[in-house]
């Protein structure tokens, strides 16, 4: 499979989980207008998404400079030659991806990482630790920037935003349903449904429990969209630098390094690879595969290689 397969696979599979997300946020919203409130308009479920739309928006518009401060980002020194050198590749890479070159960041911690951030390619920012600038040759850097340029190039953090947009109405609906359970809505509407017939008790049942579900099953979502995104921008740095192999290099330098210092579990799904270095990242379970914030580094490794032989 090589880099547009891989980038088609995984743009469908972005789409797909964000269609369940939908799917989820309308039966619980339907269930909780017309079931409960025997409202013929969705008011619930138009205010959901209007709240979650709205603290989504915030994180949008203003989400970069958030995450920039929060790991106390500096811009890049021209007059340092590592620094020097990230603001060449990065500048190579953005011509040769069609963007406007990002703002470039350089964040002061021994672990190499980095990520990209901002609402769109004329708002993006990107940064790199001091230890990924001390650890790569200039190959590597540039896969490794190559990588974080697509995550621009895909308006990922839209993707993302969107995505939060979605659990965080589904979070809001699923608040409101247990409420009205506790404070003895459900129970009177269950006494209404047992009277009428089994049917509607089943329905009730089914609906409670996908509302104690529903924040549970929005956040796999969001890994798993959050994974595929890296997937697709792993298949980007191959495609941009005809290189894959450099990236296959860094990957495996990052994988060997020490935890990050300072870094927000709130940012955490940004960088190239999870900074905690959290042994669930690298296992092949069922259960790992479902938490992880990333891909395992080393499928990732093997995707890059198997794709390098297209070089060959």
């Amino acid at each position: 499979m090589d880099f547009y397969a891989i980038q088609e696979k995984n743009k469908r599979r972005t789409i797909f989980l964000i269609m369940v997300f939908t799917a989820i946020l309308a039966f619980l919203g339907y269930i909780l207008d017309f079931y409960y409130f025997n409202n013929h308009f969705p008011f619930m479920t138009i205010l959901a998404i209007f709240i979650g739309g709205f603290q989504a928006f915030i994180g949008y518009m203003a989400g970069d400079k958030m995450v920039l401060h929060s790991v106390k980002a500096r811009p890049a020194n021209p007059e340092d030659l590592k620094e020097k050198q990230l603001i060449n590749v990065v500048e190579e890479l953005s011509i040769a991806a069609g963007l406007p070159t990002p703002r470039i960041y350089v964040m002061d911690d021994p672990s190499p990482n980095a990520f990209a951030t901002g609402r769109d390619p004329e708002h993006a920012s990107v940064c790199a630790t001091t230890g990924l600038l001390n650890m790569m040759n200039r190959e590597e850097l540039q896969g490794v920037m190559a990588h974080e340029l697509t995550h621009v190039r895909e308006r990922d953090i839209l993707t993302m935003t969107m995505v939060a947009a979605l659990a965080g109405a589904i979070g809001i609906l699923a608040a409101i349903s247990r409420n009205l359970v506790y404070f003895g809505s459900g129970r009177r509407r269950r006494s209404r449904d047992s009277e009428g017939g089994s049917a509607g008790l089943i329905i009730f049942i089914i609906y409670i429990v996908l509302a104690i579900l529903a924040p549970i099953i929005a956040r796999l979502l969001a890994l798993a969209v959050s994974r595929a995104r890296e997937y697709a921008a792993d298949a980007g740095s191959a495609e941009l630098t005809r290189n894959p192999l450099a990236l296959a290099s860094a990957l495996r330098k990052i994988a060997g390094a020490p935890p990050m210092k300072h870094v927000n579990h709130g940012v955490a799904h940004l960088f190239i690879s999870e900074p905690y270095k959290k042994r669930i990242t690298e296992k092949d379970s069922l259960w790992a595969n479902l938490w992880a914030t990333h891909p395992p580094i080393h499928k990732r490794i093997a995707l890059l290689e198997q794709m390098a032989h297209k070089y060959s």
